[in-house]
């Protein structure tokens, strides 16, 4: 049902059973995909590309330009997966010419006061809690969950099935499976809950803490943390992950937490 209050571009794509309530506004050069349902007030800008089944609560704003000053009018996208919800007030901004889009995944639930800045890359089944800000390019990994007032800088990773305390600033790259919080933001151990959640076997569960025991508790540098990980753990998907997880990061990943403030490496 597509009220006719609503403003919809003649030249938008919509797919079957959309429902579009009074005074939301819809662009041209959008896509919007079976069964999603956008609330009063809404605005779905150009560029935007809505799956299936998704649910945009009032205020919401997604496919807005960049705020970044090198964004020079190139033809770029802000997309969102099949079966997301997006809750009130939400900001999901279009990619520059660095990733040529701004994708959040299905299954997700941003909620409200949330920003996704440009070139983000929200995985599926992300939870982000009220006024998480994310800077342009940061990297979120499925099953994060992230908890209210956090902020990530630019070019930050958070992984897979982590879980990220509320009012924290995340400056690092977090590595998968864990648990982090406090200030500076510092490994909390590992994230069980969420993993037996997810159907993590118990022996899975083990080797990753023992990589992180390698890699947080031990006190080494992360190349010899590194280096003992590959002797001492059997090789596998998850050790992998975690591996490539840590070498691949361009702004370090975060510490385990000190009393005294000083960097355990």
């Amino acid at each position: 049902m597509i009220s006719p209050l609503a403003s919809v571009h003649p030249n938008a794509k919509l797919g079957n059973n959309v429902t579009i309530e009074p005074f939301a506004v819809i662009h041209d050069n959008v896509t919007i995909g079976d069964d999603t349902h956008i609330m009063s007030h809404a605005v779905i800008m150009p560029f935007s590309r809505i799956g299936k089944g998704c649910k945009i609560f009032p205020g919401a704003v997604i496919g807005a330009i960049p705020q970044d000053l090198k964004f020079i009018g190139e033809e770029t996208t802000a997309e969102v997966g099949d079966y997301t919800t997006i809750r009130e007030c939400v900001t999901i901004n279009r990619g520059t010419q660095d990733k040529w889009k701004t994708v959040v995944g299905s299954h997700c639930l941003i909620m409200a006061y949330a920003h996704i800045a440009h070139d983000c890359h929200v995985g599926n089944n992300v939870v982000l809690a009220n006024s998480v800000q994310l800077a342009g390019h940061v990297e979120v990994g499925d099953y994060a969950v992230i908890g209210g007032l956090t902020a990530a800088k630019q070019f930050t990773r958070i992984g897979s099935h982590t879980y990220i305390g509320g009012q924290s600033s995340i400056r690092k790259d977090v590595p998968p499976f864990i648990k982090a919080g406090r200030e500076p933001m510092s490994y909390a151990g590992i994230n069980v809950i969420g993993l037996q959640r997810r159907n993590f076997q118990p022996e899975q569960i083990q080797t990753i803490s023992q990589i992180y025991h390698i890699l947080f508790v031990q006190n080494l540098i992360t190349s010899s943390a590194l280096k003992r990980i590959e002797e001492e753990v059997a090789d596998g998907e998850l050790k992998k992950k975690i591996i490539d997880f840590v070498l691949q990061s361009k702004t370090g990943i975060i510490k385990r937490y000190s009393k005294n403030n000083v960097d355990e490496d």
